[in-house]
């Protein structure tokens, strides 16, 4: 099986599909045509915002709202090292500094108490309250933190933002895989300055291809977005007012999108009813349930988007066991970020010196199971086709053979 079935969801509205994209072949405007106008509209409105603006991708989405915010050299951008590059990439492509800030070990989302010290430490010059960037001589202005909602989880943007407000920090969320979450009533998108998603065909809203939006309730932000957009377009496209990007949303693609959200509120909905599912089959084999896996945490007040459903095993020697037990019942599962930013490579010795003890332990044992959806003879009371996050057959999942997996006597692994 597929981590997500895409194919299968695409039978359920093909026609949908056939007619949206014939429309755009039928007017010929591929570049911000009407339907772009269209799903900027629906989208701001599910979102909760005044304004969005359709991008190439969600990279894209991070970038321009970046530039928007005016982040450039020897300015300090906050984020966490659990994530895919392209969070941090984007602040370094500015010449900006990321700073990383280790994660909370329930939700894998970035720590508030120690981004507090890690503000305070760069504002002081004080590595010892933090770990700091090394091998910067200019010293850094802390500007902006970039937030992550970790496999459709929303960060505690509650407590984010007022450290923002107290320090004049702008806040961008990185909504990649949490469109459609909620937080306190609000929805994802709408919990920062500026709310970046990405419609990458496996994210909970996707198209066919790349493509991204930005959100946020300021006009001011919106109209230097727009502007980004299209080289940094001003009155017109030869009147360029500022340096941009070709960062366009094809309108092909818009399309798609707007023929699979007329599924997205209901598949909402399956993906939480098939995450209890999984909750529940899952429980005896818990950490609560004095069982040695690790379940996800979703605080009060908050509703992941599911983009994925991870599980935290004990050691990466009972990981592997598990995940060969779930691969001979042809369940495809997937270890996340194995290698934190901080260590990795592209960013050098310019990335945050020090370990940060929270993600070192993730990294020796987080994994992820498929996104595909459980078949509907499995999964009663669910419409058929509507995918639902990871373990489709959960039945098996808390079998024998997997208690047998975790089994520290069986791995070697006390």
């Amino acid at each position: 099986m597929q981590f997500i079935d895409l194919a299968h969801q695409q039978k359920i509205i093909k026609p949908l599909i056939d007619e949206r994209m014939q429309a755009v072949l039928a007017h010929g405007q591929y570049i911000n045509g009407p339907e772009v106008r269209e799903l900027e509209e629906k989208l701001a409105q599910y979102a909760g915002v005044s304004h969005a603006v359709g991008c190439a991708s969600g990279t894209d989405a991070l970038l321009m709202a970046l530039m928007a915010c005016g982040i450039g050299p020897g300015d300090a951008v906050f984020t966490t090292p659990f994530t895919f590059i392209a969070t941090a990439e984007v602040i370094s492509l500015l010449g900006a500094t990321p700073v990383f800030v280790d994660i909370d070990p329930d939700t894998f989302n970035i720590d508030p108490g120690r981004l507090e010290s890690a503000v305070s430490a760069l504002v002081e010059r004080n590595p010892s309250v933090h770990p700091l960037p090394a091998n910067n001589s200019v010293p850094l202005r802390p500007r902006c933190i970039i937030t992550v909602n970790l496999f459709g989880l929303p960060a505690d943007h509650a407590a984010v933002n007022a450290l923002a407000k107290k320090h004049g920090l702008f806040v961008i969320e990185d909504a990649a895989q949490s469109f459609g979450a909620e937080s306190n009533g609000s929805r994802s998108c709408s919990l920062a300055d500026i709310g970046c998603t990405s419609f990458f065909p496996a994210k909970p809203l996707g198209c066919y291809g790349d493509g991204g939006m930005c959100f946020t309730d300021s006009g001011e932000l919106a109209e230097i977005i727009q502007s980004v957009r299209v080289h940094g377009k001003g009155t017109h496209k030869y009147d360029n007012v500022r340096i941009g990007i070709n960062g366009r949303l094809d309108t092909l693609q818009a399309a798609v999108v707007l023929a699979r959200f007329t599924l997205f509120p209901r598949e909402i909905e399956l993906r939480q009813a098939v995450a209890a599912r999984y909750a529940k089959s899952l429980a005896p084999l818990s950490v609560n349930g004095q069982g040695p896996l690790k379940l996800p945490s979703v605080p009060g007040g908050m509703r992941s988007a599911w983009a994925q459903y991870s599980l935290l095993a004990p050691d990466s020697a009972r990981r592997s066991a598990l995940q060969q037990a779930l691969k001979k019942d042809g369940i495809p599962t997937q270890v996340y970020y194995p290698t934190p930013l901080h260590l990795q490579t592209a960013f050098g010795p310019s990335a945050t010196a020090g370990r940060f003890s929270r993600k070192r332990r993730l990294r020796l044992a987080h994994l992820q199971s498929s996104h595909a959806p459980v078949p509907a003879a499995r999964r009663p009371g669910l419409h058929r086709g509507f995918p639902g996050p990871g373990l489709p057959f959960v039945g098996r999942v808390d079998g024998p053979q997997t208690r047998h997996a975790l089994d520290p006597q069986t791995t070697g692994r006390a």
